[in-house]
């Protein structure tokens, strides 16, 4: 079993590692629609590290993880490639400046993608995912696995990092998987405090200091040292054999 000091937070951990963990800790924060969603990370190569398809994302382990190229294709593990990876496959074609992505159906982003209305930021803890303006991506051109929808929705981010896809979920990108967790956890927590507020019929006024709110804004997703090291952590003491090899 790990044990934390004050200069090692958690173990040092493979890139499929860390897939495996993001996948299990986003899972508890609500990103659990049973079989659905996908994380990518690109490589050196120019490969992508995946989760795959029929494996849900709070038993996925290190082994199960494929790899495949920008085609789609499985190139490495024994699992099929997720439905819905022209998304990632167009993402990654597109984006230099993204190594790592996260799409899922949690609650309440995907109510806010269902009502096409991106929600207010209320508190602190909502504004932390940064990554520059939350955007709605109406991405139905065609359907999900086509490739030319991927690409249209993809242009439609404008070269942001948050999006809710309108009537279909949310889509997270970043630099590593302490910055997808970081902001798809706070975009979560946006949306749900943004649905409560309004369930109570308030229209309370802005009280964040514009500077912050813009500062917040400009984060890469990676400065919360602590934050995802916890949830890492916690996956640990929840399954000790995860990082076991077989």
């Amino acid at each position: 079993m790990f044990v934390p000091t004050a200069e090692k937070l958690m173990p040092e951990l493979t890139t499929r590692e860390e897939i495996a963990l993001l996948a299990r800790a986003l899972w508890r924060e609500g990103y659990n629609d049973h079989l659905a969603g996908h994380v990518t990370a690109l490589q050196p190569d120019g490969t992508l590290l995946c989760n795959p398809w029929l494996v849900r994302w709070d038993e996925l382990r290190p082994e199960q993880i494929i790899r495949i190229d920008l085609a789609g294709n499985l190139l490495e593990g024994d699992w099929p490639v997720p439905l819905g990876i022209p998304l990632h496959l167009a993402l990654h074609a597109a984006r230099t400046d993204v190594t790592w992505a996260v799409h899922n159906h949690p609650l309440y982003g995907t109510v806010w993608a269902d009502l096409g209305e991106i929600p207010p930021v209320y508190d602190q803890s909502s504004a932390l995912g940064g990554g520059g303006d939350l955007v709605l991506v109406n991405e139905y051109e065609g359907p999900v696995n086509d490739l030319a929808t991927a690409r249209g929705a993809v242009d439609a981010l404008h070269g942001g990092h948050l999006a809710l896809l309108a009537g279909h979920g949310v889509f997270v990108l970043g630099t590593s998987a302490r910055a997808l967790f970081q902001r798809a956890v706070a975009l979560e927590q946006r949306c749900q405090r943004a649905w409560h507020v309004r369930a109570l019929g308030a229209t309370p006024a802005q009280v964040l200091p514009a500077g912050f709110l813009n500062h917040m804004k400009n984060s890469d997703g990676n400065g919360f040292i602590g934050f995802w090291e916890s949830a890492v952590r916690a996956e640990l003491r929840a399954d000790p054999t995860l990082l076991d090899t077989h």
